[in-house]
């Protein structure tokens, strides 16, 4: 990835705009890529900053109805929350949410909960493919089949998914949103949005910026005469890319991903279960909780855990840190999140920290 990112930035040192011009062509490349990885077209795939840059647009180029109702879930991270309270307000929608505590007990539960909801009627449901809470894999394929049963519509945010477990949008995803920076080993500013293409000709360019113009760019490159803001709007997933992309970012985000599919995203799966597996039983006898799912179904590359009663996890967290482990805290859970190039050999490091 360094290597990627050092290329770029000497081509803007020596060229300047050639340097832009140099690099263009990989936007195109890595679009095939992102495509690939979730079984879309490159057609259908955009570039944004961010996961919330992402949903923020999504959700403001819909064709709202007064009264449409959008599902949530309880317990979301908030970047897949926010902007459908907002759009909530300013369309007048109704917001349903939830709960999720029958999907940690059983998947099938949950489902059924969704059901209910999707009963009382919904333009959208808008889920995270993994809950970065506890790590639970969201069972995609069954909650886009109730979708199509109740004429709702499948807004997915993948950033805890993809690079690290399989995800198809053939399954029925409608939407889906993603950061560059976790699981696809990328940096900061180098995201993507997938649209659907027959959900793309509806979009409304709400937030629309130059570059969503046919042939946005060709004043720049094309000579006299192409200066004009009179262009229609594209009718693809492109409508995102507002304006200037960072190139750096997106050239990271391609060199993370070229290496995870050389692997495979099923063995980075199956290498990280086995992680997880050498890990969880000996914290389970030590008096630990766990959220991993008992379905393989529910299984991500996250594994969430709580320690035992009078142990406080903020010291627990300070306390691995100092023994040279990464683990993060979210709400109340410790989570390791194991990737490609962890050995499994590192669990013993960790339950001898944890001692």
């Amino acid at each position: 990835m360094r290597e990627q990112v050092g290329h770029v930035l000497r081509d803007y040192g020596r060229g300047g705009m050639e340097g832009l011009r140099r690099w263009m062509p990989q936007r195109d490349r890595l679009k095939a890529k992102l495509a690939g990885l979730i079984g879309g077209s490159a057609g259908e795939i955009g570039f944004v900053q961010s996961t919330t840059a992402g949903v923020v647009q999504v959700a403001r180029s819909l064709p709202w109805r007064t009264g449409d109702g959008v599902v949530l879930f309880e317990g979301e991270f908030p970047a897949n929350v926010t902007p459908w309270q907002r759009v909530a307000q300013d369309f007048d929608l109704a917001l349903h949410t939830v709960p999720i505590a029958p999907f940690l007990r059983d998947l099938d539960e949950g489902l059924a909960e969704l059901a209910r909801s999707l009963r009382r009627g919904a333009r959208l449901v808008a889920v995270s493919a993994v809950q970065f809470q506890t790590g639970l894999r969201m069972p995609l394929p069954e909650i886009a089949a109730l979708c199509r049963k109740h004429g709702a519509e499948l807004f997915v945010d993948a950033i805890q998914q993809l690079g690290v477990a399989p995800l198809r949008v053939s399954c029925g995803v409608d939407y889906l949103v993603a950061g560059g920076h976790k699981w696809l080993m990328g940096m900061e500013g180098g995201g993507f949005v997938y649209v659907a293409r027959d959900r793309a000709r509806a979009l409304v360019p709400r937030m629309a910026g130059w570059l969503g113009h046919v042939d946005g760019l060709r004043f720049l490159f094309g000579g006299e005469g192409h200066l004009r803001t009179d262009r229609p709007f594209v009718r693809d997933a492109s409508l995102m890319e507002q304006g200037a992309q960072s190139n750096l970012s997106l050239a990271a985000l391609e060199a993370g991903l070229d290496l995870i599919q050389q692997l495979g995203v099923d063995a980075v799966y199956e290498h990280v279960q086995a992680w997880h597996d050498a890990l969880e039983p000996d914290l389970l006898q030590r008096g630990w909780t766990s959220a991993r799912s008992a379905d393989p179904r529910g299984r991500s590359g996250s594994l969430c855990l709580r320690p035992p009663h009078g142990h406080d996890l903020l010291e627990v967290h300070r306390r691995l840190l100092a023994a040279g482990v990464e683990a993060s805290t979210p709400d109340g859970w410790l989570r390791f999140a194991p990737h490609w190039p962890n050995a499994i050999e590192e669990t013993r490091l960790i339950l001898d920290a944890l001692r």
